[in-house]
């Protein structure tokens, strides 16, 4: 007959209990079990402690602190999360954030998600097991509560190693560098209604991005402001591209071909949308429709006729962003960075004598 004693020792020596399998007795996720059993910035609550730790007594889960030790050494790696590294949105963030790196002797690692969430969760969790220093993100976040969660666990799972994160943009993560998403629509609005533009058109970019339902209410708010209307019918979600600048712009003059100004929601697409009004349509920009686009990347001003636009400071964003995770300490909370309006050949009175030339001046 065996002595249960032994048949215990010997089921414990099957194998080390792990980290994962004490959250899946637990029901919880790693991270979760994790910021019990280890440590780490979030607080766990009490109902979920005492699962955790139930689980890990129950399992036998012994803390291995030489491992653990190591999980929390660093290399000199920093992840960037971008969307599109050929955008030049991400890239002059990028640019910035080289720049930052530099001086703290980091290297950046640069994943593009290509906008996919669960890529965005995928490259977290591969930088994590190498061990990288620090997390970057740059792209929006997405209006999806589920992916929104997960994405945070991972986050917390990276913190409870060791590593520290910041984002440029606000969409729930702490430390982060703000940018005034909606501030700057307003102003484009506004520059809008004063040159006495009342139909005006929004290419929106992707409907499901923070960033994109930060610009609208910004304009939207602009317009309730100033007593204007802004039905749905005149916004056009599309893909961040020329060519999705293009199809909307098409697709929106179909349905209301008394719009006299166009609102793009980037200048990628607001390109696009100088393409379907000149050669498809026929419009003469800016004295039938004027155009705004939104970052003020480097080729705006190259378009024909150059771009007025929104101006970011995407590469200050990004240094910023850097020194936020160089520092050590716990930051304070950040300024948002200014942003501008930049007038230029692509906005004109309504119905008016616009010439198209532009001055390039910035308006604050």
């Amino acid at each position: 007959m065996p002595n249960p004693r032994s048949t215990t020792r010997a089921k414990r020596s099957s194998g080390a209990v792990t980290l994962q399998r004490v959250a899946e007795r637990a029901g919880v996720s790693i991270a979760t079990a994790s910021r019990v059993l280890h440590g780490g910035p979030r607080t766990v609550g009490e109902e979920l402690r005492r699962k955790v730790e139930g689980a890990a007594q129950e399992l036998g889960y012994v803390s291995n602190a030489p491992a653990q030790a190591l999980a929390r050494s660093s290399t000199s790696v920093v992840g960037l999360l971008v969307h599109d590294i050929a955008d030049p949105y991400f890239s002059a963030i990028a640019a910035g954030a080289m720049r930052g790196a530099k001086r703290h002797r980091l290297l950046v690692m640069i994943a593009a998600t290509l906008g996919d969430p669960e890529l965005e969760i995928e490259y977290v969790r591969n930088l994590r097991a190498q061990r990288a220093r620090a997390l970057l993100i740059a792209g929006s976040g997405v209006v999806d509560d589920e992916l929104t969660e997960r994405f945070a666990a991972e986050l917390d799972a990276f913190r409870a190693d060791g590593g520290r994160v910041a984002c440029i943009g606000e969409r729930g993560i702490e430390p982060f560098v703000p940018l005034d998403h909606s501030g700057g629509a307003d102003r484009a609005a506004t520059e809008l209604w004063r040159l006495g533009h009342r139909r005006i058109g929004v290419v929106a970019g992707p409907a499901g991005l923070v960033t994109v339902q930060q610009r609208l209410a910004g304009i939207r708010a602009a317009w309730s402001r100033l007593g204007g209307e802004l039905p749905d019918s005149r916004v056009v979600f599309t893909d961040f591209t020329r060519a999705g600048g293009r199809d909307a712009t098409l697709g929106l003059f179909a349905a209301e071909p008394g719009v006299t100004a166009v609102l793009a929601l980037n200048d990628i697409m607001a390109a696009g949308v100088l393409t379907a009004l000149q050669d498809d349509l026929g419009r003469v920009v800016p004295d039938e429709v004027s155009v705004i686009g939104f970052d003020d990347v480097p080729f705006a001003v190259d378009l024909r006729p150059s771009l007025t636009t929104v101006r970011l400071p995407l590469e200050q964003a990004g240094e910023r962003v850097v020194q936020l995770i160089a520092d050590g300490a716990t930051p304070a909370r950040q300024a948002p960075l200014g942003v501008a309006l930049v007038t230029r050949g692509s906005t004109g009175p309504v119905g008016g004598t616009g010439t198209g030339t532009g001055t390039g001046a910035g308006t604050d």
